[in-house]
C-alpha cells in the first residue's frame, strides 16, 4: 500500500506535470501560428526571388527560410517535451494506480 506521504508526493508531481503541459501545449498553438506565418513568408520571399532573380531577393528569401527553419526546430523541440511529460504523466498514475 502507498503512503500517504508517498500518494500526496505523486499528486503533486501529476498537477505539477500536469500545469506544465497545458503550458507547453499553448505554447505549441502560438508556435504553430507563428511557424505557419514564417512558412508563408518563406514561400513568398521564395517566389520574388524566382521570379526576380536579384541577390537582394535572394537573401531576404535565405533569411525568411531561416526564420522558418528556426520556428520549424522550436515547434518540434515544444512537441518533443510534451511528448516526454505525457510519457511521465502516464508513469505517475500508474504508479498512483498500482497501489490502489
Amino acid at each position: 500500500m502507498i503512503s500517504p506521504v508517498s500518494r500526496s508526493m505523486l499528486e503533486r508531481k501529476l498537477v505539477e506535470v500536469s500545469e506544465r503541459l497545458k503550458e507547453l501545449r499553448a505554447d505549441l498553438a502560438v508556435t504553430d501560428e507563428q511557424f505557419s506565418h514564417f512558412a508563408e513568408a518563406a514561400d513568398e520571399a521564395r517566389l520574388r526571388a524566382l521570379v526576380s532573380e536579384t541577390p537582394i531577393a535572394d537573401r531576404e528569401h535565405q533569411e525568411a527560410q531561416r526564420h522558418a527553419d528556426a520556428m520549424g526546430r522550436h515547434r518540434a523541440e515544444v512537441q518533443t517535451t510534451i511528448d516526454q511529460l505525457e510519457r511521465r504523466q502516464d508513469e505517475l498514475l500508474d504508479q498512483l494506480m498500482a497501489e490502489r
